[in-house]
């Protein structure tokens, strides 16, 4: 573990810090050494949930490292295994990931907070897609955006490179929920606490549904949920950790989940 990229676990939870100052950009190294903290995190049954914070109030992260691609950093290099700041395409992530914002997120820097499942952001933070001042393009974002926001509201984004405050992006819904920045990670940890007691075989299983069920229609990917052909939704079937919900429920008593 370098510098850069510093990890702390506690209950259950792994919270990844990225600094690189002044402004958390990310170069190709650090996309692969983040690729495998993400990677370990998958395998590792004992974390059950990530934060992914920066160092720092002014920026999250200003997102692809300009000056390492002036360097000789190709775009269409090696980012390792987990794609652009090791989570955009990390295979079989059916773990919830938690994105705390405190500051800018710009390009990448946007678009890694949107490779995370629930988005908490300080009361100053921004969001915005600069690429099409640069004259490239904001692959992931172009992809995703569309997707969580009214259509319209997404290609105002990506067409002029605006910035979206914090608040404005609670009011879409791309944000869950705007806070003070010194209550911003007592917030996020307290979340990251409620999911670490929740079933991990259940939360794997609606990753891994919703992903999946994103290119597919509604009864085609109903069909493949009751036929038992996605890999979480079999284990988890046929799992301890169904059953014990069941009868805890019956019993009236918390349930116990052990992941298997």
């Amino acid at each position: 573990m370098s510098d850069v990229v510093r990890t702390r676990a506690e209950d259950g939870v792994l919270e990844v810090t990225l600094d690189r100052p002044k402004a958390n950009a990310i170069d190709l190294a650090t996309s692969r050494e983040l690729g495998e903290v993400f990677k370990a995190f998958r395998d590792d049954a004992s974390q059950r949930v990530a934060i992914v914070r920066t160092e720092g109030s002014k920026f999250f992260s200003a997102g692809w490292d300009l000056k390492a691609a002036a360097g000789g950093d190709a775009v269409d290099g090696d980012y390792g295994v987990g794609g652009f700041a090791g989570l955009q395409e990390l295979p079989e992530m059916n773990k919830p990931v938690i994105a705390c914002v405190n500051g800018m997120a710009v390009g990448g820097g946007f678009e890694l907070a949107l490779s995370c499942d629930l988005i908490y952001a300080a009361e100053h933070s921004s969001f915005a897609l600069p690429e099409i001042r640069a004259g490239t393009l904001a692959d992931a974002a172009s992809i995703k955006l569309p997707k969580r926001l009214p259509y319209h509201v997404a290609m105002d984004l990506l067409l002029t490179g605006r910035w979206m405050d914090a608040g404005e992006a609670a009011r879409w819904g791309l944000v869950n929920e705007v806070l003070p920045e010194e209550k911003l990670e007592d917030r996020v940890w307290e979340v990251a606490r409620l999911l670490a007691g929740g079933p991990p075989l259940v939360f794997a299983a609606i990753k891994e549904v919703v992903r999946e069920a994103e290119g597919r229609d509604f009864r085609d990917a109903m069909n493949r949920v009751t036929k038992r052909q996605f890999k979480t939704v079999d284990v988890l079937y046929d799992s301890e950790d169904n059953m014990e919900g069941f009868r805890a429920f019956a019993e009236k008593r918390d349930p116990v989940w052990k992941g298997r």
